[in-house]
């Protein structure tokens, strides 16, 4: 089983970036495909972006595309989401999650999860 540990939320002003770190430990962590996901405030945790560990091939919501970018260390066994350009709505709790087989932006197909990482965007 992988566990999953995000750092790297905040407080930022509009415009601003912010970079998340999500670090992968277990066993087999490079079988998994890993995906960020955030939650606002009375809101249902949706999908911002997903990609295999070992091949990189990503995928994006369209509401951070252009503006969010993940990435993974392999020597690290660390996901990354750099996100600029970042905007009051991107407000929320995110989280990191993995899950095997193929791409998903459903959150109940993800069976690992970090405890989340608040990020705050002031306008």
């Amino acid at each position: 089983q992988v566990q999953l540990l995000e750092s790297g939320g905040g407080l930022v002003q509009a415009g601003g970036s912010l970079r998340l770190s999500c670090a992968a430990s277990g066993r087999n962590v490079s079988d998994y495909r890993m995906g960020w996901f955030r939650q606002a405030p009375g809101k249902d945790r949706e999908f911002v972006a997903t990609m295999y560990w070992s091949v990189g091939t990503t995928y994006y919501a369209n509401s951070v595309k252009g503006r969010f970018t993940i990435t993974r260390d392999n020597a690290e066994n660390a996901v990354y989401l750099q996100m600029n350009s970042l905007k009051p709505e991107d407000t929320g709790a995110y989280y990191c999650a993995a899950k095997q087989g193929g791409p998903s932006i459903r959150s109940y197909e993800y069976d690992v999860w970090g405890q989340g990482t608040q990020v705050t965007v002031s306008s």
